[in-house]
């Protein structure tokens, strides 16, 4: 059904741009090099042969597949993020093709190895063709395999008329890596009924269920003195942040905990005698649990300044974003549906499950905009192991097609 070739050399080309985001950065995109690979994909959806394809200031594209139907069918959207995770290198990517994947150990580079012992999803895809890094760098399949399924999807579309079809939308945004994907998307201007993000990972999953979210900020006070006349004057800053992360939940950790399980999770600290800061994120699929995290990480701060003033500990909780279910279950389901048929017809078995974590969905929902997660194909996200298989690829692309097919014969 879909051209193979095209589609792997999409992606690869796609991998040859850093588009690493900053987490620390006030602008936006938070990285210019984000706007290198924006330019080019938008000359490249100009190549293709979409209407409206336009990028604002920002970095979000957005481009039409016009309708070939005359019938009223409801405007859908598709929508995937360009930047890659901070957590690993995105430059100067160096991605190579397993064929015929046979179950044994990978050799990335000297020395780099990627074992199913210590991945066992790799099990799950013997046979196939998978595309790995060099060891070195992230692969950035999180989200360019998204990005290529859907531009691949509308040149099927495109060329393939006898499928009917609606106008269909896509959009591809910055910084969805480090939770400000949605912040500027315009879905005035986007215009669709419902969406997707291409945004999930292994064959089948799909995902309409994700944590809510905050971050936190702690910051302690301490007093430096000099160690040898520290007696009674000295309040050592590093001591106070060590004490205040052993009053949370030992348990409830991203290390300890799987399914709907919640959890604090230290992202960093900063310390010395006089000042430390802990970065904290904070999750769990029921908003009530949610906003007891809250509570608690809180009353720790009042605890310590109880005991050793206040004003020595503060703390600054911000939410981030919130579970998309509250929005999907009453009033689009039918969205969940097209998918579940659609997976079906392509031969996709459904992973239905809730993601542990959160997509640009999760926001656009909470603007309006009912916007489940689909699958990519990618493993292994953020890091040097990350793979993809191309028949993951493939699959989701047909789901894509499938999506819009279905949709033209939707009830409005």
């Amino acid at each position: 059904m879909i051209t193979k070739m095209e589609l792997t050399e999409r992606f690869l080309n796609y991998t040859k741009f850093d588009t690493q985001s900053a987490e620390d950065s006030e602008s936006v995109p938070s990285t210019p090099k984000q706007l290198i690979f924006a330019e080019y994909l938008k000359k490249e959806l100009e190549h293709e042969g979409l209407s409206d394809v336009e990028m604002d200031s920002k970095g979000y594209i957005y481009a039409t597949l016009k309708a070939n139907t005359k019938a009223k069918v409801p405007t859908i959207g598709f929508i995937s993020h360009y930047d890659t995770s901070p957590d690993c290198s995105g430059a100067d990517i160096k991605p190579h093709i397993v064929h015929h994947y046979d179950g044994s150990d990978i050799l990335l580079s000297e020395g780099i190895v990627s074992s199913p012992q210590k991945f066992p999803e790799l099990i799950q895809h013997i046979g196939e063709d998978l595309i790995v890094t060099d060891g070195h760098t992230l692969l950035g399949a999180d989200d360019k395999a998204g990005i290529a399924e859907i531009v691949q999807a509308m040149c099927w579309l495109r060329d393939h008329k006898e499928i009917k079809h609606g106008d269909i939308r896509i959009a591809f945004n910055p910084d969805e890596e480090i939770g400000m994907g949605a912040h500027h998307f315009d879905v005035d201007k986007f215009g669709c009924e419902w969406a997707y993000t291409i945004d999930g990972g292994d064959v089948g999953e799909l995902e309409f269920e994700n944590f809510n979210a905050a971050s936190a900020k702690v910051r302690f006070k301490g007093v430096s003195v000099h160690p040898g006349y520290a007696k009674g004057k000295m309040v050592n800053a590093n001591l106070l942040a060590m004490e205040f992360v052993t009053m949370l939940p030992p348990d409830e950790t991203p290390e300890k905990t799987e399914g709907y399980q919640g959890f604090f999770h230290l992202l960093g600290i900063q310390s010395n005698i006089e000042q430390a800061t802990l970065s904290y994120i904070i999750r769990d699929h029921d908003r009530e649990r949610f906003e007891d995290r809250k509570h608690m990480i809180i009353n720790c701060a009042e605890t310590m300044n109880n005991q050793y003033g206040e004003g020595t500990v503060t703390i600054e909780v911000k939410d981030q974003y919130y579970n998309m279910k509250e929005k999907i279950e009453p009033d689009a389901m039918h969205v969940i549906d097209l998918v579940l048929h659609a997976m079906q017809q392509c031969g996709v078995a459904p992973k239905v499950k809730p993601i542990r974590g959160g997509t640009d969905g999760a926001q656009l929902s909470f603007k309006g905009l009912p916007c489940p997660n689909i699958f990519a194909g990618g493993v292994n996200f953020h890091g040097p192991y990350e793979f993809v298989s191309i028949q993951s690829m493939e699959k989701a692309m047909q789901v894509i097609v499938k999506i819009c097919e279905l949709t033209a014969d939707f009830n409005c």
